[in-house]
């Protein structure tokens, strides 16, 4: 039987560590064994289970009803990712700073990256921005709540081991989302750095060498396909990342 380490794991599965420790300690969703030394080894039915875990997260079961999902128990099942939704608009709402950081911090350990931004950080910054008044003061709020709590993820994951990457906003002025962007590649093996500020033409010939991300924020016009292509003729390393396209996992 094959066994695996926790970082295996993750890697295997896509999922932060630090999120497995969660479902572990605090749900009781997994069960390792230990080594002599404490690590935690996992077998292929544990891949399994997260697998189930996973499926039933980001079909939007809050995370503490999955294990009574997974144990076939009489369970009401609702839109879990709306419900985290009005969470985070209330406690955005208190006007906490503080409060804000924990609470961004404490579903960040919970939840698949993947799934927090899509069903919860996107649909709530795009609520905030329908009112021109006071929810954008509250959306400028949880920007930077959110791009203090993804540069400490990219920090922690540049220590593992993995592959680097530089993202480069393209066309696209949405620098939170770029930095989510971010966070999503990080979990999927890139080491990445970001460049902070949004060009018109990014110059691959800057960067000699690296592999660069491109986010535009939507399919690529006719235009930047055509360049997106001249720029890999050249043999410069440009990927197109956006929000039709899965993304790109280190091999």
């Amino acid at each position: 039987m094959a066994i695996y380490s926790i970082g295996d794991v993750a890697e295997r599965c896509g999922i932060n560590p630090v999120t497995l420790r969660a479902w572990q300690r605090r749900y009781g969703l997994l069960k390792p064994k230990r080594t002599e030394g404490g690590h935690r080894q996992f077998d292929d039915e544990d891949i399994q289970r997260i697998e189930e875990i996973k499926r039933w997260i980001e079909s939007g079961v809050p995370v503490g009803k999955v294990k009574a999902l997974l144990e076939d128990t009489s369970v009401e099942v609702h839109d879990g990712w709306t419900a985290l939704q009005e969470e985070m608009m209330t406690v955005l709402r208190q006007v906490r700073p503080a409060a804000l950081r924990a609470r961004i911090m404490s579903v960040g350990r919970e939840h698949p990256v993947d799934a927090l931004i899509d069903h919860v950080f996107v649909p709530v910054r795009q609520r905030l921005a329908l009112d021109q008044n006071t929810a954008r003061t509250l959306c400028s709020l949880l920007d930077g709540a959110l791009i203090d709590y993804v540069v400490f993820c990219l920090s922690s994951a540049r220590k593992k081991a993995g592959k680097d990457a530089l993202l480069i906003g393209w066309g696209n002025e949405d620098r939170t989302r770029l930095w989510l962007e971010a966070w999503r590649l990080s979990q999927h093996g890139w080491r990445i750095d970001v460049l902070a500020e949004p060009l018109d033409q990014p110059r691959p010939e800057l960067f000699p060498g690296q592999h660069l991300f491109v986010y535009t924020g939507k399919n690529l016009t006719h235009r930047q396909q055509e360049q997106l292509t001249h720029w890999q003729e050249q043999g410069y390393m440009v990927s197109a990342h956006g929000i039709h396209s899965a993304p790109l996992r280190v091999t």
